[in-house]
């Protein structure tokens, strides 16, 4: 089996959550994963992103106010969820 160099899920996570949690975000991703997902940070998978975005929004919701912020980090965090873009193939008219 050829090893992949694609970063897993949670870390993809962890690179969006420290635009918008700094430092913290790493042990904040686990503690959330580990709480509310009852997973290792390593076995999560993008199916469990709805679920860990739900508790994400709520959390970060009692951090700020700031509607505007939730919703940008919870917008890219979907886009996590959506998988990698798919490539676009030229079709001819």
């Amino acid at each position: 089996m050829v090893a992949s160099n694609k970063p897993s899920v949670y870390n993809e996570v962890v690179r969006v959550s420290h635009v918008y949690l700094g430092p913290v975000a790493d042990r904040f991703i686990a503690r959330q994963i580990e709480n509310h997902l009852h997973k290792l940070p390593n076995q999560l998978v993008r199916t469990d992103l709805a679920e860990l975005i739900d508790w994400l929004r709520l959390s970060i919701a009692m951090l700020t106010e700031d509607v505007d912020i939730i919703e940008e980090y919870v917008n890219e965090l979907n886009k996590l969820a959506d998988g990698p873009p798919k490539p676009q193939h030229n079709k001819k008219p």
